[in-house]
């Protein structure tokens, strides 16, 4: 007889009784914060039904959060917890408007959300996190670096009254270190790792047998191969005659680290010799020449034909070095010859026999993943010719004409390949984390990958209620066998790591909290620093390090600026990246000349230290630089880092509001054009008048209409115009308009077209 868990707020006969979710369960409520790794398939979201029912039991009245990298978790986490607790559950994300995010939060004890939209609620102020006694954070082995988790994390311990964190994740990451910084981002000091071979977790699981499965390249796809391979090794060589590499054996890992290292002397020097430039473009080359030969090993004919097309539109001297290349030129040519003669990877039909001969046998679900969306297609079209039963499911990203799925569509897949409307789902990896497709019966992977997290979550697809399995296509001799066995030793190395049972020696108890600055010392009110941020600086870090400093932040549209500190005072922030693109695309200028209309004091803040990084001429950003603070009068304030923009913009609050006493009042549009500046745009739109001329005309003659009705020896006598601008201006205000009509003016349009 089955049965069930019993809780006050857990719904009757939802929950089966297991007993290695429950002690799970209980080692996180006795333990504190804590870890679960374990197999998709093993229930970790029932342990977060179990341990979210007792804390919300424990603290009247609490909140429970729950954190999942993208909108389709969000949603599947919703409706679990709707459906196994007697409690109202919601989710929030940036579809969701701020109003109605803070009534949901207000009217909700359970709360499903992205981490990103907690993120910006938690900086605007809209709520905080003082009443929230859980926070679930799914795949939490995204917890490094710069992701919203590890500020989340941070700020709840901070805020919460009774804090308890739960991590969940199939995979931490195979390296330690990175094991022990998602440990100490998100305050973790307990790991539990179940697997289906313990004994308590073996009854409920069903195996999944992995079964490789080998080819070989044709003797075409050899000959192609062939022709890169020279490429590469005569650009390697080169590279090493140059002493920019030791060795012509290397990976495209070792590649990026050389090219990463030419970019950085290129940045350290005012003066970089030209060897610099061409060693990044000749590494840039090999890095393109090691992505085809990756293609064609592990995807196929298609694949790289349609890379070559993309190849062909670049414009970088790396790509026209490639395409001048004889052997380069005749890859591309027999890649063309065999795409259209319908030779493919021998992949491809393997793939298709095998679909085959496992839909004939039984009513089976199979899910197929490939790396490229390119792949994807033409295994959907060769689905099709061979009267296979497939859908393509990729992620929301438009790419070449084809519109990505949105999350509305990509639900709908789901539910049709669910109900046996299709039998194949054909996927990149946007279905490898999370996504809820059960009852899979078999996983092929067209190509291994060489991360063990992912080769987890893609085998977790499958035995959920049966057995379950898992074929690998692996084409011999090629980065197939090399991913595979990379996968293979991280996950070893994973569970040898995770065997020591990590622990950090950081309890809940010895967080110290940050408590509200007091508003009062000595009798005196401290007033906090408010800083207007511009709602395209959302996902910005420095708004996350701002409120560490506890500044007082709106999130607003501003039509000009990133920051705004005061009516005086906007401030504009570039990393060095985007300083040197916003040359590039002449935006810079733009943005400098709204700040000085818009702004008494304008600021521009300079981060990073890879100016010169890029393949842009050092003297065009030096040039860039003089003209800002120059011509535009804009000082240029450099910084290392966000947490230094962001110490730096509190700093110039601080000297704004508090020592200067200046109020902010924020722009919500540009400021009005005055009839001064009018009066120069109409002066400037003149032939061969500028600002400084415009200006001297203006001075001399009063007026715009003084100016029009002047002789042309009266225009002559201002400073910078000679005749042959003088005559221009005359011929201008003077002659007759021409009229065109309609008919001419279509033959005119007709003909500029032709010339296109």
């Amino acid at each position: 007889m089955q049965k069930w868990i019993e809780h006050s707020l857990i719904k009757d006969q939802k929950i089966e009784s297991r007993l290695y979710q429950q002690l799970l369960a209980a080692d996180v409520l006795k333990k504190g914060n804590t870890m679960i790794v374990a197999p998709t398939a093993l229930g970790k979201t029932i342990v977060a039904v179990l341990v979210a029912a007792e804390r919300i039991k424990n603290f009247k009245g609490s909140k429970v959060l729950i954190l999942a990298p993208s909108k389709p978790l969000v949603v599947q986490h919703e409706e679990s917890f709707r459906e196994f607790l007697n409690i109202p559950a919601t989710s929030l994300t940036g579809d969701v408007k701020p109003e109605e995010r803070i009534k949901r939060w207000n009217d909700h004890q359970v709360i499903c959300a992205t981490p990103q939209t907690i993120e910006s609620d938690l900086i605007s102020s809209r709520y905080s996190m003082e009443n929230v006694s859980l926070v679930v954070f799914d795949e939490c082995h995204r917890g490094v670096g710069s992701y919203s988790y590890v500020y989340l994390a941070g700020k709840y311990l901070q805020q919460s009254k009774h804090p308890l964190v739960l991590g969940l994740t199939a995979s931490p990451g195979s390296v330690e270190d990175k094991i022990n910084e998602v440990c100490e981002n998100l305050f973790i000091n307990d790991v539990i790792i179940k697997s289906e071979e313990d004994p308590d977790v073996a009854p409920y699981f069903n195996p999944v047998e992995t079964k490789w499965i080998k080819t070989e390249l044709t003797e075409e796809l050899k000959e192609i191969k062939k022709c890169i391979d020279t490429v590469l090794k005569a650009r390697l060589n080169t590279l090493k005659k140059m002493g920019v590499i030791k060795s012509v054996n290397m990976g495209k890992k070792d590649v990026l680290i050389a090219k990463g290292a030419a970019q950085k002397r290129i940045a350290q020097s005012s003066n970089p010799p030209k060897k610099c430039y061409y060693a990044v473009s000749v590494l840039t080359a090999v890095i393109n020449a090691m992505h085809a030969v990756e293609l064609l090993e592990t995807q196929g004919i298609n694949t790289l034909d349609k890379y070559f097309d993309r190849l062909k539109k670049k414009r970088t001297k790396a790509a026209k070095g490639l395409l001048m290349d004889e052997d380069f030129s005749n890859a591309i040519r027999l890649t063309k010859k065999a795409h259209e003669n319908g030779i493919e990877h021998p992949k491809l039909q393997l793939l298709a026999d095998i679909l085959k001969k496992e839909l004939n046998n039984k009513d089976s679900k199979i899910i197929v993943f490939t790396q490229f969306r390119d792949t994807v297609d033409r295994i959907y079209e060769k689905c099709g010719e061979e009267g296979i039963n497939a859908v393509k499911f990729f992620g929301q990203a438009s790419k070449e004409g084809e519109k990505g799925l949105t999350q509305k569509k990509q639900k709908e897949v789901i539910k049709a390949f669910k109900m046996g409307v299709y039998d194949v789902l054909i996927s990149t990896s946007v279905a490898e984390e999370g996504i809820d497709i059960p009852a899979v019966d078999l996983v092929i992977l067209y190509e291994p990958v060489p991360s063990e997290i992912r080769m987890i979550q893609r085998r977790g697809r499958t035995g959920r209620k049966n057995k379950g399995k898992m074929y690998i296509l692996i084409t011999k001799g090629t980065r197939d066998e090399a991913y595979y066995w990379t996968s293979i030793n991280k996950e070893n190395r994973m569970k040898k790591q995770l065997s020591k049972r990590v622990k950090r020696n950081i309890a809940p108890n010895e967080i110290v909290k940050m408590l509200p600055r007091e508003e009062e010392k000595d009798g005196e009110k401290i007033i906090k620093p408010l800083i207007y941020a511009d709602s395209r600086e959302g996902n910005s870090r420095v708004l996350r390090e701002l409120d560490k400093l506890d500044a007082v932040i709106e999130v607003k549209a501003l039509p000009v600026a990133d920051y705004q500190v005061s009516g005086e005072v906007g401030i504009e922030r570039k990393t060095a990246k985007d300083f040197v693109g916003s040359i590039i695309d002449k935006r810079l200028y733009k943005q400098a000349k709204e700040l000085v209309e818009n702004f008494r004091k304008p600021v521009i803040i300079l981060e990073g230290d890879d100016l010169y990084s890029s393949l842009l001429n050092p003297n065009a950003i030096r040039g860039a630089l003089s003209s800002i603070a120059v011509d535009f009068g804009i000082p240029i304030i450099p910084t290392r880092s966000e947490e230094d923009t962001a110490a730096m913009i509190l700093r110039i609050a601080i000297r704004e509001q508090i020592q200067n006493k200046s109020p902010v009042q924020v722009r919500t549009e540009k400021k009005p054009v005055t009839l001064y500046e009018q009066q120069l745009y109409i002066v400037e739109s003149l032939p061969n008048i500028g600002p400084v001329t415009a200006k001297k005309l203006l001075n001399e003659f009063g007026s715009v209409k003084n100016i029009i009705n002047a002789s042309q020896g009266e225009l002559k006598s201002v400073e910078g115009i000679g005749d042959k601008i003088a005559k221009s201006i005359i011929d201008v205000v003077n002659s007759g308009f021409r009229k065109i009509d309609a008919s001419k003016t279509k033959k005119l349009i007709e003909v500029d077209e032709s010339d296109k």
